[in-house]
């Protein structure tokens, strides 16, 4: 009994240990990538910051682009937590704005826009940033999906509703870095989501008249 509690604290402490490494290696390298820029900073210049080896570095990291990226990770699985946090019995399109809406929000903090500013004016990272999208759609399909207690006829729905609606966080993003000083992330979710579902409702009534 004592064996299989020491064995425990042991990897909790190891498990630990990881992640404090893991981010003070992401906490100097962002430091960095602010300060000097992502460029003219280098892989050595962030392991010393951090005092960690080149070799502890790539177990955590495989490149530099994907330090700046961990947080998206992060992200999907925030997002994820809280489609599935909403009610059972609430819509899917209600579900799925309300959770978008709360995890933005929950990201928009000085780190976080920070980061934004940093993969605006960097090429390297605003190309790479779009990959972003395609995961958070997939993983957004899925979340759901399991609302739907995982119904086959409901799958085409959802990976229908989770493309539309991270296709309107991707143009919200663009839009974000045009924000006046002054803009709050609550009301400009709320006012990306007003004109998405009264776009949808508006191409549908096209739809029809063309019918």
């Amino acid at each position: 009994m004592a064996e299989n509690k020491r064995t425990e604290t042991t990897e909790g402490r190891r498990e630990r240990k990881r992640r404090q490494t893991r981010e003070r290696i992401e906490q100097a390298a962002m430091t960095l990538f602010l300060q000097r820029g992502f460029e003219a900073t280098t892989i050595e210049d962030i392991t010393e910051a951090a005092d960690v080896s080149k070799r502890s570095f790539f177990d955590y990291f495989p490149s530099k682009e994907e330090v700046v990226f961990a947080w998206q990770d992060a992200f999907a699985d925030r997002l994820m937590a809280a489609i599935a946090a909403r009610p059972a019995d609430e819509s899917s399109v209600t579900a799925v704005e309300a959770a978008i809406t709360a995890t933005v929000i929950a990201s928009v903090d000085e780190p976080g826009l920070a980061r934004g500013d940093l993969i605006h004016r960097t090429p390297a990272l605003k190309a790479r940033d779009q990959l972003k999208y395609a995961k958070l759609e997939q993983k957004l399909a899925e979340a759901l999906l399991l609302r739907k207690e995982g119904d086959p006829l409901e799958r085409p729905r959802m990976r229908v509703l989770a493309a539309i609606v991270i296709g309107a966080l991707r143009v919200g993003a663009e839009l974000w870095q045009q924000r006046p000083p002054s803009a709050s992330p609550q009301d400009f979710a709320r006012e990306i989501f007003t004109d998405l579902w009264k776009m949808l409702a508006e191409f549908g009534d096209e739809a029809k008249t063309r019918r």
